[in-house]
């Protein structure tokens, strides 16, 4: 597994669980708490990270449908497209070159996945 992916997952796997385990509303209500360990939002950056959290969180609420494989890439594309939002907002509002450089491997590598799973899907069935 290469750096990127390492630090990809080391800061998703949280919320990927915790998505996983979630099945209705009130689920999600515990998930809330996640965004008051956020500072308010008072920058564009930050206003752009916060968003693209509770799209990722809101898109990777899946109805488990009893086949794993699926059930994990339904959760793993918004998951992976949270990674490259953030990502952009990283190369939009960051500026240290090796943070760019690993923002840029992360949009190049997610990308890639997500073709790759939905690939699958259309393959094995929506």
């Amino acid at each position: 597994m290469n750096r990127s992916m390492l630090i990809t997952a080391a800061l998703f796997m949280p919320a990927f669980f915790m998505s996983a385990q979630s099945v209705g509303a009130e689920d999600m209500n515990s998930m809330k708490g996640m965004n008051t360990m956020m500072k308010p939002a008072a920058t564009p950056a930050d206003k752009a990270f916060v968003a693209s959290m509770k799209t990722m969180m809101k898109n990777m609420n899946v109805k488990p449908t009893g086949k794993p494989d699926h059930d994990f890439v339904l959760m793993m594309m918004p998951h992976h497209q949270g990674a490259i939002d953030m990502a952009k907002v990283e190369l939009q509002y960051g500026t240290d070159p090796e943070l760019r450089q690993l923002a840029t491997g992360i949009v190049t590598v997610q990308e890639k996945e997500i073709a790759q799973m939905k690939a699958w899907l259309e393959k094995n069935g929506k």
